[in-house]
C-alpha cells in the first residue's frame, strides 16, 4: 500500500480538525514525536502500523519498531521501510519491549502503537498541539475505536469526556487508559518510571495511575487510534486480564487510604473489571464443564474463587436452590 492511498483510504475518517478550540493555524512546534512499535509475531498487521504513523499530517517524528524477539519475518517487513529503526531483542514481554524502544528513541514527545493498532492520521498533531498549548501536562489522550482482523469496524463501547479528577476517573474505569490514545512528555514519562516490567498485562493502566498520581494531565476526547480485536488480542485472555487489572487497582490501596471518594472509585473499578473479565472467565468455565474439560474448568474456578469469589457464591447458590426445588 503507497502513502497516497493510504491516505486516500483514511484521510476522511476520525479526527475533528479543531478540537477543544485549538486553532488549526496555530504552527506546529518542532518537538521531534518518538512513535515506538513494539511488535512480538504480528508481522502480518506491522506494515499497516508503519504506515498509520509515515500518514501523519505532522511531519516531525521517528519510528522505533522493537521485535520483542519474533519467531516470524517482523524483521523483513520493518526492512521495508527505510524511516524505521529497527532493534531487535529476546522475548522480555510488551513493557520491556516499550521501555526498549524509548531507550532507542529521540523524541520530547512518545506515542505508543501496538504492532496490530493503527493511528488515524492527525493523531500526533492533535496531540502535539495539546501537549504546547498545555505545557504543565504529562500526557494528552482522546479515543480509540474497533476494528476487526480485516480492518472493518466494530463497535466500540463509550469513552465519556472527562475534564479533571483523571486519576479517580481511572480507578472507577471511566477514563480510557489504551496507550495508543495517549501521547506523552518524554520527561514526566521518565519521571513516573516507565512500564513496569512486572506486569504483563494492563501495564498501560499501571502507568496512567503512576502518572496523573503526579502529574496533570489533559484528555481532548478526538478518536485517536483504531485498535484491532482479533483472536489473539491480549483482552481476550479473560483470567490473566482479570488477575492484573484488579492487581492493578488494589496496588493502590495505599495511595487512597484514608479519602473516601478514592476508595469508593477503587472498590468501583475492581468491580467493573471482576463483572467484565470475571464475566467471561465463568462462561469459559462453564464450557470446559460441559466438555468434561475438569482441569481447565478447575483452574478457571480457583481463578474466580481469587478474584471474583461472588460470582462462585452466586453459582454454588443456584445450584443448591435446584438441587432442592427437585427434591
Amino acid at each position: 500500500m503507497t502513502k497516497d492511498h493510504h491516505n486516500r483510504k483514511r484521510n476522511t475518517d476520525g479526527i475533528h480538525d479543531d478540537p477543544q478550540n485549538l486553532q488549526k493555524e496555530q504552527p506546529l512546534d518542532a518537538a521531534l514525536v518518538s512513535v515506538v512499535i513494539p511488535c512480538y509475531n504480528q508481522a502480518h498487521f506491522l506494515g499497516e502500523a508503519i504506515e498509520s504513523v509515515l500518514a501523519q499530517s505532522y511531519p516531525n517524528f521517528e519510528v522505533v519498531v522493537v521485535d520483542d524477539g519474533s519467531m516470524d519475518n517482523t524483521s523483513e517487513v520493518a526492512s521495508r521501510y527505510p524511516e524505521v529503526r529497527y532493534v531487535r531483542q529476546d522475548n522480555q514481554g510488551l513493557s520491556a519491549a516499550r521501555n526498549k524502544g524509548v531507550s532507542q528513541s529521540k523524541g520530547s514527545y512518545l506515542v505508543f502503537l501496538d504492532a496490530d493498532d493503527r493511528l488515524l492520521p492527525q493523531a500526533l498533531e492533535v496531540g502535539v498541539r495539546c501537549l504546547e498549548a498545555h505545557p504543565e501536562c504529562a500526557f494528552a489522550s482522546g479515543k480509540y475505536r474497533n476494528i476487526a482482523a480485516d480492518g472493518s469496524s466494530l463497535s466500540t463501547p463509550e469513552q465519556p469526556y472527562i475534564e479533571k479528577d483523571h486519576y479517580m476517573e481511572i480507578l472507577r474505569c471511566r477514563y480510557c487508559t489504551a496507550v495508543v490514545t495517549l501521547i506523552h512528555r518524554r520527561a514526566m514519562f521518565e519521571a513516573a518510571g516507565g512500564f513496569d516490567t512486572s506486569w504483563s498485562h494492563c501495564e498501560d493502566t499501571d502507568l496512567a495511575l503512576r502518572i496523573t498520581r503526579m502529574f496533570p494531565v489533559y484528555y481532548h476526547g478526538e478518536v485517536v487510534a483504531e485498535v484491532r480485536l482479533h483472536g489473539s488480542s491480549w483482552s481476550h485472555n479473560s483470567a490473566p486480564m482479570l488477575r492484573a487489572s484488579v492487581n492493578v487497582l488494589r496496588s493502590q490501596s495505599k495511595h487512597v487510604r484514608g479519602d473516601k471518594r478514592l476508595e469508593e472509585a477503587l472498590r468501583k473499578g475492581v468491580r467493573v473489571h471482576q463483572d467484565y473479565y470475571g464475566g467471561q472467565l465463568a462462561y469459559e468455565a462453564r464450557v470446559h464443564l460441559r466438555k468434561r474439560e475438569w482441569k481447565q474448568a478447575m483452574r478457571d474456578m480457583l481463578m474466580l474463587l481469587r478474584y471474583y469469589p461472588r460470582v462462585v457464591v452466586r453459582a454454588w447458590q443456584k445450584l443448591r436452590s435446584l438441587v432442592y426445588s427437585r427434591q
